[in-house]
């Protein structure tokens, strides 16, 4: 379960690393000081003022913030009235200008926030801009005179192992410094954003950590600290430096994030549909919708290919695939390739704006062997007003057996099967036919339309 609030530091990687440095310090047997010359005491002092002259170097950036109610009174994170809250959220300051980043979820719907600064001074700042989609803010407050910021690192340089410093004000304790590690990275599949790629942490992040930097050992800001896995001592999130600062320059020039829009519906591929489609388990994504009249349909994009790369980026998810596209800007040009029908195929396409309802891929059900267990009928006007469908032609779930394959698939009353083994369905006739083709025992591929989404499940006739 994660949690919004940006775990105690995990001593144990920190620990061994200082074991192993005392092992070569020579101790008497007597209670007399540590020799201070020894090559291992040396060696800790160098790592100790390098981690305390970057902590000095780094607090002065970070920010504590707290919105301001309609009441004009503050808030924590929750929404709560306090008007002596011990802080609400962190924020760094990217520019000596003033303006200041952190999370969306920290300021929440509030347009104007308190932010204290390191010297005790207070001022007041305006929302530039919001950006849900990655979970971040910008804000700016006035000023005369040049504040202290801090520069942007490049995150792809990232690497599990290394050491980071996490800045913020946990439970309102003004500029907590923590020492960590990498622990991961590329984390997706968190359910905290629409584009995910994460720096997984063990410095220590709490509530009110969120929005405050993680720095490396150079003083730069890799990453912005968004969220915790609750009851899990050393796992924390922060959102990677480049996305952030993609985020700032977009929110900065409009207010807003506009990102390309490819317009299909995608899916990832199980072992099952991997086996089907020609491709090995994980290698790329499944196209199962095509839109009509955007960028994929006019660049020749079907249902069924499967996207490996974007301008020659590995595609290895769906989230993956979101956030490539997410990156470009509309009327950008992407160099896209698939594999269809076991060939690959390299397509240009030009991308518009993405869509405020972007797409959402239908993820099959796990699969139970057994028979297939539908009862179908050729489409109709009534039946397409009855399931809410678009299309004039088809064959229509009318029942789905319990307990069957395509229960567990998840195929329900209403669903409409455009194709059977790639072969296009518009009629019973067809549906009939496809499936006859069919031994007992082999597999079927159905590519499936539910009101306004499509999707792709493999079925097993049984024995």
């Amino acid at each position: 379960m994660t949690s919004r609030s940006a775990c105690v530091l995990s001593p144990v990687p920190l620990l061994i690393l200082i074991l192993s440095l005392l092992a070569s310090v020579s101790f008497v047997p007597t209670v007399e000081a540590v020799n201070a010359d020894s090559p291992g005491i040396r060696m800790l002092e160098e790592i100790q003022t390098v981690i305390t002259e970057l902590a000095e170097q780094a607090k002065p950036s970070v920010v504590n913030l707290f919105p301001i109610t309609t009441a004009g009174k503050l808030r924590d994170a929750s929404g709560e009235r306090m008007p002596n809250a011990s802080g609400s959220g962190s924020g760094l300051i990217v520019n000596s200008e003033g303006l200041i980043v952190t999370n969306n979820h920290v300021i929440g719907d509030a347009t104007e926030i308190e932010v204290r600064f390191s010297d005790k001074t207070k001022l007041i700042a305006q929302v530039i801009g919001k950006d849900p989609d990655t979970d971040l803010a910008l804000l700016k407050v006035p000023t005369d005179r040049p504040l202290p910021s801090a520069p942007f690192g490049d995150s792809s340089g990232v690497k599990v192992g290394q050491w980071v410093l996490a800045v913020g004000n946990p439970f309102g304790l003004d500029r907590t410094v923590t020492l960590g590690v990498v622990s991961g990275i590329g984390r997706e599949n968190m359910n905290l954003s629409r584009y995910e790629n994460f720096i997984q942490t063990d410095a220590s992040i709490n509530p009110g950590n969120s929005g405050g930097p993680l720095f490396n050992l150079r003083g730069e800001v890799i990453g912005i600290n968004t969220a915790i896995i609750n009851f899990a001592q050393g796992i924390g999130f922060a959102i990677p430096s480049n996305m952030a600062k993609h985020v700032i320059e977009q929110l900065l020039a409009k207010g807003k994030v506009i990102r390309g829009w490819l317009g299909v519906g995608i899916q990832p591929l199980t072992a099952d549909l991997a086996k089907k489609f020609g491709v090995s388990e994980g290698e790329g994504v499944l196209v199962n919708e095509v839109f009509e009249k955007d960028p994929a349909a006019e660049a020749g994009i079907r249902p069924g290919d499967v996207i490996v790369r974007i301008d020659g980026i590995i595609v290895d998810s769906p989230n993956k695939l979101s956030r490539l596209i997410g990156t470009l800007t509309p009327g950008a040009s992407a160099k896209i390739d698939v594999i269809r029908d076991l060939k690959h195929l390299t397509l240009a396409i030009l991308l518009t704006e993405r869509r405020d309802t972007a797409a959402v891929p239908t993820a099959p059900h796990a699969r139970v062997e057994i028979k297939l267990g539908v009862e179908v009928q050729e489409l109709t006007p009534s039946l397409a007003e009855r399931f809410k469908l678009r299309e004039a032609k088809g064959v229509v779930i009318m029942r789905v057996e319990p307990n069957s394959l395509a229960h567990a698939e998840g195929l329900r009353e209403g669903d409409l099967i455009k194709e059977v083994n790639r072969a296009e369905t518009s009629s019973l006739a067809d549906y009939t036919a496809a499936i006859s083709r069919s031994r007992r025992g082999d597999t079927i591929l159905l590519r499936v339309l539910r009101e306004t989404r499509a999707f792709y499940v493999v079925l097993k006739t049984s024995d």
